[in-house]
C-alpha cells in the first residue's frame, strides 16, 4: 500500500530551536511520521479514500530545556498523529525509541 500525506501548513509557534535547526525539525516530522504510520496505519476514514481538511494536533510537551531538534521532530509528529486518529504510546523518538502505536 502507498500513502501519500500532503502537509500544506503546519504552524508551530513557541519552538525553543534555532532557525538553523529548522530542518532537522522538518526531516524528523517526516520520519517520525513514516515510521508511525508504517506501524499503525491510517484510521477508517483515510483507508476509505477520504481525507481531512484539517487536522488538530493538540498539545504536546517538551523535556525541560527544549531537547534537540530530532527529538522535537519526533514529538511534533506523534501528535499530528494522533490529529488524524492514532494513538502513540509514550517513549518513541524520530531516533528509533521504539515508541509503538495504540489501534
Amino acid at each position: 500500500m502507498n500513502i501519500n500525506l500532503h502537509i500544506e501548513r503546519l504552524v508551530l509557534e513557541g519552538l525553543p530551536v534555532a532557525r538553523h535547526e529548522a530542518p532537522q525539525v522538518r526531516a524528523a516530522i517526516e520520519a517520525e511520521l513514516s515510521r508511525l504510520l508504517t506501524l499503525g496505519g491510517l484510521d477508517a476514514v483515510l483507508l476509505s479514500g477520504g481525507s481531512y481538511a484539517r487536522a488538530e494536533a493538540g498539545g504536546m510537551s517538551l523535556p525541560r530545556g527544549g531537547g534537540d531538534p530530532a527529538q522535537i521532530g519526533s514529538r511534533i509528529a506523534g501528535a499530528v498523529y494522533g490529529g488524524f486518529g492514532g494513538e502513540v504510546k509514550s517513549g518513541g523518538d524520530a531516533k528509533g525509541g521504539g515508541g509503538g502505536v495504540k489501534r
